[in-house]
Order: C-alpha cells, then sequence, then structure tokens
C-alpha cells in the first residue's frame, strides 16, 4: 500500500492563502492509522488470546502480571480502553508507534497500542499493588505523568534492558579504575541509558607514572576509550550507546580536551559522537573579571598533597594556597582566552555543558560534594570514591549514580483533580523504579541506588501551558507560574518522600545530616508565604492549594520526625521524543518553531505544529530563536529555586539575530562568541546550575525550512 501520510504531513510546511494547513496534519493522522497502524497490528480474538501469547513467546514477564487477580488485570485493560485514548498529532502517533510500541521480533506488527503500554507500564511500577497500580495508570492515560523512555520502554517486558535513564561514574586516577571504569561504561551502555564519566582527577599529559617524568599520556587517550565503548554497546539496539565525560577547567588538559569536538581536530582526537562537559568553579568567573594569569594544577600532584582526589578539593576556596604550593606542578593560561575557545566551540559543535560547580555545592542540602552531573545535566547527587585492589576488587566500595526520572506534565497537572496526589503518585511510580534497580554489574552503582533511593521527577510543557493561558513565555506573569508550579512540586514531593519513609520505616543515609534533618531546609519556605501577584495566574491555579507557612512549619516537623526516603527528589530532563508523545513542548524551553521540522532517520523530515497551535495561541508561541536567551534563563532560576537537583537549560543562538533582541546588540546583528560569554556569565549570576547544550540556527536550517510557516495564520 502506498504510504501517504508522510506526503500529508509534509503538506503542513506549505503555506495556503498565508495560513498554516494544518488540516494535513490530521490527515496525516488519519492515513497513519489507515495505512501502517491498522495493517500492521497483530489481530486476537480476545484480551486472554493476546495476554496468553505475549507471555508465552516472551514479550510480556509474566511474573508482572501473576502479582495482580486476572479480575483486576482485565478490568484495569477495560477501564482505560474505555476512555478511548487518541493521539492529536501525526508526530505523536509515529513516535509512539516507531520508539515505543512493542513489536514482533521480526518488527513487523505491532503488539501494543498506547493503552496497553500504559497498562504494562502500570502494573510493573504498581509492583504487586492493585491500588497504586491504578491510581498510576489513571496519570499515565490522562497524561499528567510520563516515565523516562527507558521505563515507559521496558516496563512488563521480558526481554529488557534497565528502567533508569542513565548513569554516573567517577573514575580515580589509575589504570586500575580506568579499566574499570570503561568496563562500567561498556555494561551500562548495554542496560540502561547514558553514562556520565568524571575524568577530572586523571593525570595530566606529562604527568609521571611511578616517577618517570612526561610519561602520562593525559585525558585524551581514556575519552577514545569510553567513545569506543559508548558506540559499541547499545541497549538491544533500541537506543545508541552515549556518554558524556567531565573535566575541571582547572585542569591541565583543558585546551586539549576542547580540541576534541573541533571539526577539523585531527582523527588521532577527534571524539565524534562523546559529549563534552566543564565543571567549572566560581574561581574561573572571578579570573574572568580581572584576566589575571589562570594556573592549572597537576590533579597528580593534588591528590599527593591534599590526601583526595582533584575532584574532591574545593578549587575556589583553596586556589591560592594551591598558586604558592611548590610541591604542585602548574602552568598558566589567560582565562579570557578560555573562555573565547568556550564560546567557538560551543557555536561550532554545542558542546561543551557547564557545570557551575560551587553554586551546586552551596545549594546541595544533604552531605557529600557533588562533582559532575549525567548526560543531560540535570542530575547532581553526591559521589564517594572506591578505593580498588590489584585485582579491581573493591577495597573500598564507593557510591556512584543512577537516574531514576519521570516528568509531569504542565498543561495537564494544573487541572488535575488532587495535584497532590498526582505528584505522590508520580513518586512512588519512581519509588518502585528505584527499589527494583539491581545494577549488579557496577557495584558502586548498585550501592548508590541502595542507599540513597534517588529519583528525578520533573516536568515538561511550560510553553504550551502557557500559551493555552495566553501567556507570553519569560513575562512576569509566566515567571510567576513557574515558580508557582515549582514550589507546589517541591512541598508535594516531600510530603510523598516523607509519606514513604513512614510506611518503609527507612530513611536514606545519612538523613541525619542533611538539612533535611535539622529544619535549615525549610527557612526559606518560613519567612513569607507565597502570594500571586497575577489574577490571571491566580485563577490558573486555584485548583491547587498551595502551601502556606503553616504547612511548611507543619512538614518541616514531620521531616525531622520521621525523615525522607530519597535523598534527592527533582531533576528537570529536557524531555525529547516523550514530549511528542505527550504532545507538549519539550521540558521549560519555548518551542523551537512554529511548525517544528524533525529529521527521522531513513524517512526524511517531519513536520509537527506546535502542541494546540490556533490563531489565540499563535502570539504566545514565539520560537526559541527568537526569544531574548535571558528570559529563558529567569525562567529557569525561578524554577531551580525549589529543585533539589539540577535542570537542563539549552541556549539557542541563530547565526544572525533580529536586530534589537540583545542590549548589547545595538550596533550588529551577528551572533558573537562575546553574546555567549555574556549569557554564560548571566545564568552563572542568576544561580543557574548548568548549561546543556547551545543550539545555533544557521542559514543552512533556513534553507532545508524554506517554506516555514513563522508569519502565518491558522
Amino acid at each position: 500500500m502506498k504510504k501517504t501520510y508522510f506526503y500529508l504531513n509534509n503538506l503542513v510546511n506549505i503555506p495556503v492563502n498565508g495560513q498554516i494547513p494544518l488540516k494535513y496534519d490530521q490527515e496525516a493522522l488519519a492515513a497513519f492509522y489507515k495505512e501502517e497502524v491498522n495493517s500492521r497490528t497483530k489481530k486476537f480474538t480476545s484480551l486472554d488470546e493476546k495476554l496468553a501469547y505475549l507471555v508465552r513467546e516472551k514479550y510480556i514477564d509474566s511474573s508482572i502480571l501473576e502479582k495482580y487477580s486476572k479480575e483486576f488485570v482485565y478490568r484495569l485493560f477495560n477501564r482505560l480502553r474505555a476512555k478511548n485514548f487518541s493521539f492529536r498529532s501525526f508526530l505523536g502517533a509515529y513516535k509512539f508507534y516507531m520508539q515505543y510500541a512493542m513489536k514482533t521480533n521480526d518488527n513487523q506488527e505491532f503488539l501494543e497500542d498506547f493503552t496497553d503500554r500504559v497498562v504494562f507500564n502500570a502494573l510493573y511500577l504498581g509492583h504487586g499493588d492493585p491500588v497504586l497500580a491504578d491510581e498510576i495508570a489513571e496519570e499515565l492515560i490522562n497524561q499528567r505523568y510520563q516515565p523516562a523512555t527507558p521505563t515507559f520502554l521496558n516496563a512488563g517486558k521480558k526481554r529488557r534492558g534497565e528502567m533508569v535513564s542513565c548513569f554516573l561514574i567517577d573514575l580515580a586516577d589509575s589504570m586500575l579504575s580506568i579499566g574499570r571504569g570503561v568496563n562500567s561504561a561498556l555494561q551500562l551502555s548495554r542496560i540502561g541509558g547514558g553514562v556520565g564519566v568524571n575524568i577530572s582527577n586523571l593525570r595530566a599529559a606529562g604527568d609521571p607514572i611511578k616517577k618517570i617524568e612526561n610519561a602520562s599520556s593525559g585525558v585524551i587517550p581514556v575519552m577514545k576509550l569510553l567513545e569506543d565503548s559508548f558506540s559499541y554497546s547499545n541497549q538491544l539496539g533500541q537506543r545508541n550507546g552515549a556518554g558524556v565525560v567531565y573535566l575541571n577547567v582547572f585542569h591541565p588538559d583543558i585546551l586539549h580536551f576542547l580540541d576534541t569536538k573541533k571539526e577539523n581536530a585531527d582523527e588521532k582526537i577527534r571524539v565524534k559522537t562523546l559529549s563534552l562537559g566543564l565543571v567549572v568553579p566560581d574561581k574561573y568567573y572571578e579570573l574572568l573579571k580581572t584576566n589575571q594569569p589562570m594556573y592549572l594544577f597537576s590533579p597528580y600532584d593534588v591528590e599527593r598533597e591534599y590526601g583526595k582526589p582533584f575532584s574532591y578539593v574545593d578549587i575556589t576556596g583553596e586556589y591560592d594556597n594551591l598558586v604558592v604550593n611548590s610541591k604542585i606542578q602548574k602552568k598558566t593560561i589567560k582565562p579570557r582566552a578560555l573562555e573565547q575557545k568556550i564560546s567557538r566551540l560551543q557555536q561550532e559543535s554545542g558542546y561543551p555543558y557547564i557545570l557551575n560547580i560551587d553554586t551546586v555545592n552551596k545549594e546541595n542540602p544533604v552531605v557529600g560534594k557533588i562533582i559532575m552531573s549525567n548526560l543531560c545535566s540535570e542530575i547532581l547527587q553526591p559521589q564517594e570514591p572506591s578505593i580498588l585492589d590489584d585485582d579491581l576488587s573493591y577495597k573500598k566500595l564507593g557510591t556512584d549514580i543512577s537516574c531514576n526520572l519521570g516528568s509531569t506534565n504542565i498543561m495537564n497537572m494544573i487541572s488535575s483533580p488532587d495535584f497532590g496526589h498526582s505528584v505522590e503518585v508520580a513518586v512512588r511510580a519512581l519509588t518502585t523504579v528505584t527499589d527494583t534497580t539491581n545494577v549488579k554489574e557496577v557495584p558502586t552503582v548498585k550501592q548508590g541506588n541502595a542507599l540513597y533511593h534517588t529519583i528525578g521527577l520533573g516536568a515538561m510543557g511550560l510553553h504550551t501551558a502557557l500559551a493555552r493561558n495566553q501567556i507570553e513565555y519569560g513575562s512576569p506573569e509566566a515567571l510567576e507560574f513557574t515558580e508557582a508550579y515549582f514550589l507546589a512540586l517541591n512541598y508535594y514531593s516531600l510530603v510523598a518522600s516523607n509519606k514513604i519513609a513512614q510506611e518503609k520505616h527507612e530513611v536514606f543515609k545519612d538523613f541525619d545530616k542533611s538539612m533535611y534533618a535539622d529544619g535549615s531546609y525549610f527557612t526559606r519556605y518560613l519567612k513569607q508565604d507565597f502570594d500571586f501577584k497575577s489574577s490571571k495566574v491566580r485563577t490558573i491555579f486555584e485548583r491547587i492549594k498551595l502551601p502556606k507557612i503553616m504547612d511548611w512549619q507543619k512538614l518541616k516537623q514531620e521531616v525531622m520526625d520521621s525523615g525522607l526516603y530519597h535523598r534527592n527528589r527533582l531533576a528537570v530532563a529536557p524531555n525529547g521524543s516523550i514530549s511528542y508523545v505527550n504532545e507538549t513542548s519539550a521540558s521549560l524551553h519555548p518551542i523551537t518553531q512554529l511548525v517544528e521540522q524533525r529529521q527521522e532517520n531513513k524517512v526524511g523530515s517531519i513536520f509537527y505544529p506546535a502542541p494546540y497551535l490556533s490563531n489565540e495561541t499563535m502570539p504566545f508561541y514565539k520560537p526559541a530563536y527568537d526569544i531574548d536567551q535571558r528570559k529563558i534563563i529567569d525562567t529557569y532560576a525561578v524554577a531551580q529555586k525549589h529543585i533539589d537537583q539540577g535542570m537542563s537549560l539549552t541556549l539557542f543562538m541563530r547565526s544572525e539575530l533580529p536586530q534589537g533582541l540583545y542590549e548589547w546588540k545595538k550596533r550588529s546583528t551577528k551572533m558573537t562568541t562575546r553574546d555567549l560569554n555574556h549569557l554564560r556569565n548571566y545564568a552563572w549570576t542568576k544561580g543557574i546550575k548548568s548549561l546543556y547544550y547551545v543550539r545555533t540556527f544557521t542559514e543552512d536550517d533556513e534553507i532545508k525550512t524554506a517554506n516555514e510557516c513563522e508569519a502565518c495564520m491558522i
């Protein structure tokens, strides 16, 4: 049968009488079901036959079904089917069926639809509790809560990877640790998602090995080993392996590290698929102001002098002592030259990520030092270094991190019949993931997960929620909306974690040393009640009970008395493809185009109209590339105040900027490295913990979207 849905979808991007022809997206959706879904879905005469087949052929894990009565499972399927879920856009349906729906081994037939995937997620995440499974199903089918891709993709399956999104591992300065780390990268990439690796502790090029001078090759060869590991190992061919390496800006290899991403880099050092992240202490920003010489310190010498790995030394606090210590080898560079190099590379490749490590640790409410982040720069949790024996066994088992993520859908959550209960259900679903995750292949990750029960509940769809309520992104009303939402999310996630701690009679390790235990975490919320200045935003939130001082005071006492189950609770991921399935905007970012162009493997371009695009919402759907980027930073900054971990904050830059977009661009519309310098410094002053990717809109993009409908009506 001829596939017409791509053709119809592409017509969305061709204006008709100056209007965006959204009807073609609906026609493409109908054609996709007719030509693809209906013809490729395996038929069963009954639910009984279907479940028996899925278990017999080892598609579904029978133990998941056996935790519940047959009557409950059937009732759940039938109840959700009666809701008649349907996708609103072609790309939402296409993404689900091509990326998430379970297929036969030959990939020729679909074995489930969205409702089926919701049921299998609910049964798995309910962990044998029919009440919880029913509640999770309700949140998922109404798209108020969305598990991260690994969970949503794998839940209930017999043959699957782990449910966690990504991992963080710390390398010590030894061949033993490097060898173990490369093996861990292989194993974690195979069973899960992306892997973040801290390489700041590794000795620099030219450092001694066994007192032989100039013996070390530095961090670059290790980066090449890791890139090859991620390329080789993937999750059953369903998700490509991916990784990021983090290096402190005061590491002597910093310039070579950045050179690995240059387009014209020598193939011996170039990394094509490995992501780069910089760990940036406050001292770097201080040095930028005066452009005084910036000292780079040998991690090998620093560890010998301080008795702990380089990453665990407070560079800002110890900088002057490090400079005058004659036992520590050092060299100098000009900080502004490094700053320009960072900006040029971000323009060219989008990398490196920026992790403002002192801001991160100042805001860390639990014991321990945070030294790195993950592939999307939103996971910020303390780690503890390991010590290895010569046979690669652990003399001292440290802790590394697994990221158990999920997102609330802001647009749907603000109309939840019970916001607090919706948050609690999401927290419980994530708790099942952390409680059932057993990454035995990497003992440090297993240890960290077992001790701290960390989760990362986030949010997506901010721009969609704002546009539907006719609020301009980045406006005072929008910032108030954002802060109210995340204040509520923080409060109710704390309530849920405390409730789970009471039920399980268990708190995370070292809770007694945290700011939660002594009550100091709650001080900021006990000064004054949050009060709406905008009547429109107040009306939007009238169904959500925002906590008052008395509510915070009561919660403070309950947490001090009975603790929290999760050491870390909140983190905002970038929400890539999963936001299309939820048919909302990604994360807290603005949309990129009114009609977004997506390049899909093997099929070419797919066009995605902004969710709920209409003549009413269009004026409030200003694309990210046309927004003063400080408005994005401001938006993330007000949310960050209520999030214990981090947020994936992407910046969007045009090679040519509209006149007057930035105050400092009064003469030229050409984007320069100075713009990125300003934005990174602005983000630091606003308390932003991390900056993720920098996306640059170039003339090539404009050629690809020659028919884009940015100025059209509907």
